[in-house]
Parts: structure tokens; sequence; C-alpha cells
């Protein structure tokens, strides 16, 4: 095996031209709606910000609870649709599981709604 290193990729900028330079293919589309869905709901979003903003960069479920007036069952199934959507990661240690932001998700999503600066789309 070789011991050259490989150029990195950006895998955002591969995936997903924005879509006013090119128009958005078919895969492309079903992965995407998902995340959009997915934060689509006022609670999975706000979940997302709070997770994104914990120090440290990750954030118990115990700590996800109290901001909402919601059942912890609700906030489970919330995370669990951001965590489908590959919005988020998570790892159970011991009783609790955290989570955490998943950066090439947001940086896909970031990339495709990206307006080139010599656009004509109204500002």
């Amino acid at each position: 095996m070789s011991k050259q290193s490989l150029p990195v990729i950006d895998q955002a900028a591969v995936c997903c031209a924005p879509m006013v330079r090119e128009p958005l293919g078919e895969i492309d589309a079903v992965e995407l709606s998902r995340m959009f869905k997915a934060l689509s709901d006022p609670v999975r979003l706000r979940l997302l910000s709070l997770i994104a903003s914990h120090e440290g960069g990750e954030a118990c479920v115990c700590d996800l609870t109290g901001p909402f007036d919601v059942s912890q069952p609700t906030i489970s199934h919330h995370l669990k649709v951001l965590r489908e959507a590959g919005l988020v990661g998570s790892e159970r240690r011991g009783t609790w599981v955290y989570y955490w932001v998943m950066p090439a998700a947001l940086n896909r999503l970031a990339a495709l709604l990206q307006a080139p600066a010599d656009s004509k789309v109204a500002k």
C-alpha cells in the first residue's frame, strides 16, 4: 500500500451544487428533502440549535428535555427523526445518550442554498 497522501474532496461541493447553478438530481432531492422535512418542525429545529450551541458541541438527552413543553418520549421521537435524517449523531454512554450535530450535513444544506454573488435573485 502506498504511503502517498490522498487529496481531501469537499463532499458538499461534489454532491450538491447550489440550485441556482444547476438542477438538483433525483437522488440528491430525496436525501435533502428528508433533511429539510426533519427541520420543518419547530421542536426539531430548536433541538438541533440546542445541540449545536451546547458547550463542547454535544448534549446529553437529559439536557434537552427541560426547554420544551412536550414529554420525554416526544423529545426522543424528534431526536430519532433528526438522527435518521443524518443531521445529528448519537452515542449511548451508560444510561444517557449524547447527541452532536453532523457538520457535513449542515455544510451540504448550506452549499445547496448558497446563492452566487452575481445572482439576479431578489435581495
